[in-house]
């Protein structure tokens, strides 16, 4: 990724709002979004249904106007500027392929538009089939390829026109859970290697913290919080933030004063947590708080316990099954446990 201290952002979105409809009817979908893109950085806008991740997208591409507020792409506005005109190509979830072409054609189309010679859209298609891997698929069709392959195609025709930006609407959204995995780990090294700026759109929290650079976390037309996938992850600035990415752990003021003897409410990750008997003593760096199994939820690879704590809050603890079985956790459920973490890992959510 490029430093941001030295270089200017791809895209830089100032006062952004969007509203639909008029007089009562109106909806604020996006309501005051300032963000600054670095050049060559993945940026992933997460967020929930309806949070106004994609119409931001929308507005970066130009599919939609902003009611108010700036767009620039590498310092020139181009907020009124109609979608041929900005140095950007979108990638969509339903790929958008011409079933009777051939994946060649497909990849080609945009520079046969432009008036590219022959011979040249032809060089750079098949360069750009070649980035993603399927330099010997050229001649055949759309309907003949996977899920995944057709998502491939996708991209090599965006990337084949070369733009500053990518623009990504939830191009993983009808794969299946292991292609999914697959192709996240693909798009960003495909990223890497042509070193464009990728601004990706998804509701898949895990998606982003794979694939990211840095995250902007959207809520109610807002940005709740950027940051990098472990700054998200491990300090999130708000309750939504640490509800939405991963599962959260609130200690609401009394159970905090209770167990922290801190004021405010408080939060730690299930994965911190060490569930052990009520007899084990905390380290010297630890919390404890005791409590009751209320629920064991066995999920293969790890167990999620529900617990009940004495002083009122209920935290997830996650437990890897290393030595353990799905009968094994089922009988901790109403067992009296001792809960210990970290106090570094301790974070405030007011």
């Amino acid at each position: 990724m490029t430093d941001p201290a030295t270089t200017g952002p791809a895209i830089r979105l100032r006062g952004l709002v969007k509203t639909f409809g008029v007089g009562t009817s109106q909806v604020t979908a996006v309501a005051g979004v300032d963000l600054d893109i670095v050049d060559g950085e993945f940026l992933t806008l997460l967020g929930p249904s309806g949070s106004g991740k994609t119409t931001v997208l929308r507005m970066i591409a130009g599919f939609e106007l902003p009611t108010e507020g700036t767009i620039e792409l590498a310092g020139r506005e181009v907020t009124r500027v109609p979608p041929f005109d900005r140095d950007v190509n979108t990638v969509f979830q339903d790929y958008a392929l011409f079933p009777h072409m051939s994946v060649l054609q497909n990849v080609e189309y945009g520079l046969r538009v432009k008036g590219v010679a022959k011979a040249e859209r032809r060089r750079r298609a098949v360069d750009a089939l070649d980035g993603v891997r399927l330099g010997d698929y050229g001649q055949r069709k759309p309907g003949q390829l996977s899920g995944g392959q057709r998502q491939r195609v996708a991209l090599a025709r965006a990337l084949v026109n070369r733009p500053r930006v990518l623009l990504l609407d939830e191009p993983l959204g009808a794969l299946d859970l292991k292609l999914r995995e697959e192709m996240q780990v693909e798009l960003k090294v495909i990223q890497r290697q042509v070193g464009l700026t990728f601004v990706f759109v998804t509701h898949d929290q895990e998606e982003a913290l794979t694939m990211s650079d840095r995250i902007a976390v959207f809520h109610d037309g807002r940005i709740e919080q950027v940051g990098t996938p472990a700054e998200i992850y491990e300090r999130p600035s708000s309750p939504f933030v640490a509800g939405f990415v991963g599962t959260s752990n609130l200690m609401k003021p009394a159970a905090a004063q209770a167990i922290l003897g801190r004021k405010g409410t408080w939060s730690v990750r299930p994965e911190k947590v060490r569930m052990v008997s009520e007899e084990e003593p905390a380290g010297a760096d630890e919390r404890s708080a005791d409590g009751t199994v209320a629920e064991v939820v066995y999920a293969g690879a790890a167990t999620r316990f529900l617990v009940d704590l004495d002083a009122g809050a209920r935290l997830t603890v996650l437990q890897q099954n290393l030595h353990t079985s799905s009968m094994q956790v089922q009988t901790l459920r109403g067992t009296r446990v001792r809960l210990l973490w970290r106090r570094e890992h301790e974070f405030q959510l007011d």
